[in-house]
Formats: C-alpha cells, structure tokens, sequence
C-alpha cells in the first residue's frame, strides 16, 4: 500500500538552498515504513550479516535540557575501527557560524534533509581509539575525557549555565547495525542503519551523502532507484536521536 510522502513546501524552499549553500556536505535521509522492513535487504540486494556493530551512547540531563538547547552529546563504539565523540549543534545557520569554528578541521557542518523536512548542523568530532567510552560510561573515567579541549569549549559557550560535562546522566546504549554498499544500478553509496531500542522497537533509515551542488540530483536519482525497488519513505519520519534521547529520559 502506498503512502503519501511528505514533501519540502515552496515557502521552505529558499531556506533549504540557503542552508545548503553554506554546508559541507548534505545527508539526504529517509525511514522505511515496518511493513516495508523484511523485504528491503532482499530488494537491495544487501546481506545484513556484511553490517557493522555499533553502540551509541547520548549524555544529557534527565529533563533533556541540552537538547532543549540544540545541543548533542553523543559517544559511539564501532567494531573493528575504534571509538569515536562528538558535540553537535542543532540547527545552525552557516552564515552564522564563526570564523574560528568554521576554519576548525574537525568541525564539519551539513544538511540532513528528509521527506517533509531538513535540518543544518554544525559537529565537532573526535576520534578516541579503541575501547575508550566502554569503561568511562562504566564510571572508571570522567566523561570529560572522551571530549577534545576544543569539544569541551564548544559544549561550555553553548550549554546551560551550570550543567558540566561530568554531570551528565548516560543515556544509552542502543545497538545499531550499519551497512554500506553500492548498488548495481546506482552509482552512488547507500547506506542503511537499524537501530534497536530496548522497547524492541526499530527505525530503519536508508541515506546517501553528497556535495552540496549535488543534493537535487542525487536526491531525484536515489528516490527513483528506491521506488523502483518498492521501496517508498514512511508517511512519518522518524528521527533515531529525538526517539532514543526521549526513551532513555523516561526511563529516569
């Protein structure tokens, strides 16, 4: 049964090319409905035993006040290529951005957009090496250290007043599975995440990334290769970091 996909309004549209114009790289994003999720690898042609383990652990307050602020805190483990942090900010106008931040080589700002929607931020990323965030969310380490020097001044002009770092409750961790290849008849990498809450529910997101003066293209030419394979955007869009910050707040 076909659903009716959200569309970017006309009114939106000049902001979004705005946004683009001004970002690194832009995400094009979109969830699969649950009746769509048995048959997509088979319809792909993708083998799930080929994806790549990951924990994804968020740190906020128990009222979600970071993300009040646009502001996430997320650490990841991945198997076999080392542990990773980053302090993103959400959404931010590129324009805005300073000098100092956008001249940062580990600063990167892009566009995620989705059916119906998109959004621009700004990430500060840090690798951290291999089995770095297992024991410091097990408490053998301050949660500052999985953070760089310029994270951490990142996270503190951006903050609310009086909330540090290491005061932060973990919120997490969610096992994902991810997946990348390149399709037959696409000549572009996909990627497809599935991310397992501890409710037993799923989100399945299919994305690709790309450059900026691309977006409308790709975006034409992913969503035709999709619905070519049955493949079509869920009427609603479900986005992994809104659904695993508000599980894990409630659970507080």
């Amino acid at each position: 049964m076909s659903v009716a996909t959200p569309r970017i309004s006309a009114e939106k549209l000049p902001e979004l090319l705005e946004l683009i114009e001004g970002a690194d790289s832009v995400e094009l994003k979109l969830t699969v409905p649950m009746t769509d999720r048995a048959g997509s690898s088979r319809s792909l042609g993708v083998d799930p035993l080929d994806a790549q383990i990951r924990q994804v652990y968020f740190f906020d307050t128990p009222d979600l006040a970071l993300n009040k602020k646009g502001l996430v805190v997320r650490a990841r483990r991945v198997q076999k290529k080392g542990d990773d942090s980053v302090i993103k900010l959400r959404p931010v106008v590129p324009a805005e951005l300073s000098d100092d931040l956008r001249a940062s080589e580990n600063f990167f700002v892009e566009v995620d957009a989705m059916p119906g929607g998109f959004v621009c931020s700004g990430s500060m990323k840090r690798g951290l090496g291999l089995n770095v965030v297992r024991p410091t969310v097990f408490g053998e380490r301050p949660l500052r250290k999985l953070f760089s020097k310029e994270q951490r001044a990142l996270y503190e002009a951006h903050a609310p007043e009086g909330v540090a770092i290491d005061d932060l409750a973990i919120l997490g961790p969610i096992f994902v599975l991810k997946l990348r290849w390149v399709p037959e008849n696409l000549a572009r990498k996909l990627v497809a995440e599935i991310w397992f809450y501890p409710d037993n529910s799923m989100i399945l997101e299919l994305s690709t990334k790309c450059a900026p003066n691309e977006a409308f293209q790709v975006a034409a030419e992913a969503r035709a290769y999709l619905a070519k394979n049955g493949i079509e955007p869920s009427a609603e869009q479900e986005t992994k970091t809104k659904k695993a910050l508000e599980f894990y707040a409630a659970t507080l």
